[in-house]
């Protein structure tokens, strides 16, 4: 899941600090998100979903 996340937003050009200002976290949350030290909520997932264009499920590994 970590990874799928990574490889979203690199897909996209973008930064932790914009991935991060469009969640309104912090930039070091985001990377702890990113890294696996922090587990995902289901409000950040529901948003990385909805901001990247694919399911909950694509960035759980559940699906390709």
């Amino acid at each position: 899941m970590y990874k799928r996340i990574r490889d979203l937003r690199e897909d996209r050009d973008l930064s932790q600090a914009e991935i991060a200002k469009i969640l309104r976290i912090s930039q070091s949350t985001y990377s702890r998100y990113e890294s696996g030290y922090l587990d995902l909520p289901s409000e950040i997932l529901i948003s990385l979903s909805k901001i990247y264009g694919v399911t909950t499920d694509y960035i759980l590994g559940l699906s390709d």
